[in-house]
């Protein structure tokens, strides 16, 4: 069997990223309250069985880190887009996948602000609901500008905070939910969560996972690291493997004491306040507002400021987004473009009531339909392309991951669907149109954007 590919440059970092430094990064990138904000959904859609949800979402996502680790291995890659899904899609089927796969995910790169800031005014209002959804959304997105327009390394230091923060509200939480059911209140301890008879159905279950899964988003980012890691690419797929199964227990621990404590409830704010007053329905809320309007918007927003950035300096987009402030050494014009459509977004969808729903469908999809195309990838270039005879890791689980994903896809939210198919329908026009003016994508510049 030939042996795969050394992409780019052999490795100059020093590799010296161990085990739990992998896990420690990819857990920063996940959220560890995630659920606070999407249990509501996520117990509607599963049928009250948001625990299995989150098990179902937390297996398909070991299948794609299992091809995440066999696509490391074959293309150790160094500099950007390194460790991106479309930069192995582009290798392991071909620039034509990697620029529509890029596509997908610049979908996610426009919305992910939109929808954190309107979770985060939505969580706010719960507390304070004398202010509008509206006004605290511009709010956030005020102080996230202002914020990031200082510079990456203030951006940095306030992350590393609010998660400290988000970890010693979860502790609270649970203590005061156990203790609390303890005392009688709620129904109990039980198994319902986990699976009930009553509502039980696949489709059901999985239209759960299609918002579960948001809160695993962010595993993929150990494969960043990939030069680095002691251990080389193994280390890279023991450290995804861990990180989801780390935070899988600690998300579906969550979602179990707060559906014991308030079944039928719409949100996770009721629960905490069954458990332990409403200080603690004000105290999870502002948690989860700091979490996802702050420390992930602030990630969010540097991450799509600098593709839009980058995409104006290669003469993409128009040449004002690639202003650089000579004082702060950001993409001043492209923060604030990020921040006026974010808050458009964001504004648009609170005036729907499935709002919130909708972006974090369409968000899951972007993410989802990426990772079907990786495990395409393991299946094309190693069983395919070099005919390999390791029929588990590079033919059956790969085939495994994309069947649980698709039946993902078939039960998501329909408008999310419809949204999501004219958006691949606008990536292919547009590839079709490089196609036809000589310009087809290459093995760089992969992000998708036309």
């Amino acid at each position: 069997m030939r042996t795969s590919e050394q992409v780019g440059p052999r490795p100059a970092l020093r590799r010296g990223v161990g085990l739990t430094d992998l896990v420690s990064y990819g857990l920063a990138f996940m959220v560890p309250i995630s659920p606070f904000a999407v249990f509501g959904i996520v117990h509607a859609r599963s049928g009250g069985m948001p625990v299995l949800a989150y098990l179902v979402a937390m297996v398909a996502l070991l299948f794609a880190a299992a091809s995440y680790a066999q696509l490391v291995k074959a293309f150790p890659l160094s500099g950007p887009p390194a460790g991106s899904v479309h930069a192995y899609a582009a290798r392991g089927i071909g620039p034509p996948a990697g620029f529509l796969t890029g596509w997908m995910v610049l979908l996610d790169y426009v919305l992910v602000p939109g929808l954190l800031y309107l979770v985060a005014a939505v969580a706010m209002h719960s507390s304070v609901p004398g202010v509008p959804v509206w006004a605290w959304l511009i709010a956030f997105a005020a102080l996230n500008t202002a914020i990031n327009l200082r510079g990456v390394r203030m951006t940095v230091r306030l992350t590393r905070v609010v998660i400290v923060f988000e970890l010693v509200v979860l502790a609270l939480f649970l203590l005061a939910g156990v203790w609390a059911l303890l005392q009688g209140k709620g129904r109990g301890f039980g198994l319902s969560p986990l699976f009930d008879l009553e509502t039980f159905s696949w489709p059901v279950v999985f239209a759960g996972v299609s918002v579960a899964v948001l809160s695993f988003i962010g595993f993929d980012r150990i494969s960043l690291l990939a030069e680095e890691a002691g251990g080389g690419s193994g280390q890279v797929g023991r450290a995804m493997r861990l990180v989801l199964v780390l935070a899988g227990a600690l998300f579906m621990i969550q979602v179990w004491v707060a559906a014991l404590l308030a079944p039928g409830l719409p949100d996770f704010y009721d629960a905490a306040a069954v458990a332990g007053g409403e200080w603690l329905r004000h105290l999870t809320s502002t948690a989860t507002a700091l979490s996802w309007g702050v420390a992930n918007a602030m990630v969010a927003q540097v991450a799509a400021s600098r593709l839009l950035y980058a995409m104006a300096r290669d003469r993409q987009l128009p040449p004002f987004l690639a202003k650089v402030s000579v004082r702060r050494s950001v993409p001043a014009n492209a923060i604030a473009l990020v921040s006026l459509l974010s808050a458009g977004v964001g504004i648009w969808m609170s005036t729907r009531a499935d709002g919130v729903e909708l972006l974090v469908s369409l968000v899951s999809l972007g993410a989802i339909v990426a990772f079907v195309v990786l495990h395409a990838s393991v299946i094309v270039h190693h069983s395919l392309r070099l005919g390999s005879d390791a029929m588990w890791s590079h033919l059956v689980s790969p085939l495994i991951g994309i069947g649980i994903l698709v039946f993902v896809v078939l039960n998501a939210h329909a408008t999310a669907q419809v949204v999501a198919l004219i958006w691949l329908a606008a990536g292919a026009l547009v590839l079709a149109g490089r196609y036809a003016l000589g310009r087809p994508p290459t093995l760089r510049g992969l992000t998708g954007r036309p």
